[in-house]
């Protein structure tokens, strides 16, 4: 299933139009027109085009075949988790991340009105699992069965389509001023603090040496040697060299389950002796490290 939802088609057609006379401006995101990938796509590079891709791997596929310079990819929430995922979608892409972009996320529950202009009550709430997730109690607590679609404006848009009172989406409010719906209530989502990070993608890396003195991160992963304490030695490395880690996530890749690859933020960047001590300990560690981009930090940690 690679199609939007119709009210959102002509919009879509529209921006890829647009982004196709300058690809070099053009910046990929997953979603309909509306989406929160698309107003980050707007706050992280506003004099970029945005570039609509129904999903994660299309966005990338955008930025390899030329159709864009760049893409962003939301990886993580604050209150829901992961988000995409950007350990197996980027390190067999062949693109580097050179950016990252932290923007609060308010949802609002919408619809069509009734025939006397009253709402609900809903029988479903169509939204990206992620937006569910996020308004989990809000729904439970009315009765309104949550239901997957591919992203939140493309809900909004498809719940236009059905123009069925009994339907409902979560999505940002900009979805249901571009597809017509009114919303019934607006911030429904269960924290107040809710925030996505995202992050920017192209083809070549950036060169930390460019960095004038901004503090930076560099993503990678690496699989650890199948040996005791093989991941315990590994992280060792940074803090002996005094290397701030600020994400460390685990995941399997493959069925053998011998070890276990992880997924890694550090401050920091190659070219900083401690940084690169580090990383050349790491590797004696383990069976396999790619680095997946330096770039300068959005915000602060810690």
């Amino acid at each position: 299933m690679h199609s939007f939802p119709t009210p959102a088609l002509a919009m879509v057609e529209q921006m890829r139009a647009a982004a196709a006379q300058d690809p070099s401006r053009a910046i990929a995101f997953q979603g309909a027109p509306g989406a929160n990938s698309h107003r980050a796509a707007c706050e992280a590079a506003p004099d970029h085009l945005p570039l609509p891709c129904f999903g994660f791997e299309d966005a990338l596929e955008a930025v390899k075949d030329g159709r864009a310079g760049s893409a962003i990819i939301p990886i993580e929430n604050s209150q829901h988790g992961r988000v995409a995922d950007i350990h197996f979608l980027l390190p067999h892409s062949g693109l580097s991340i050179v950016g990252e972009h932290f923007m609060r996320i308010t949802h609002a529950l919408m619809a069509v009105p009734n025939e006397d202009g009253s709402f609900g009550p809903f029988e479903a709430a169509y939204s990206h699992p992620q937006a569910l997730g996020q308004s989990r109690l809000f729904l439970r607590e009315r009765g309104i069965v949550p239901l997957s679609h591919a992203d939140t404006a493309g809900a909004a848009a498809f719940v236009a389509e059905k123009n069925n009172p009994r339907l409902s989406a979560i999505a940002p409010r900009l979805a249901g001023e571009l597809y017509g719906l009114q919303v019934v209530e607006d911030r429904v989502e269960d924290a107040p603090d809710n925030t996505t990070r995202f992050v920017i993608l192209s083809r070549a890396p950036l060169d930390p040496a460019a960095f004038d003195g901004d503090t930076a991160m560099t993503t990678f992963v690496f699989e650890v040697k199948n040996v005791p304490a093989a991941l315990y030695k590994a992280l060792g490395c940074f803090a002996t060299n005094g290397v701030n880690m600020t994400k460390l996530e685990s995941y399997q890749q493959g069925a053998s389950f011998a070890a276990t690859m992880f997924y890694a933020d550090i401050v920091g960047a190659p070219g900083d002796p401690s940084v690169d001590r580090a990383l050349e300990e790491l590797a004696f560690h383990c069976k396999a490290l790619r680095l997946l981009g330096s770039y300068r930090q959005g915000r602060p940690r810690g």
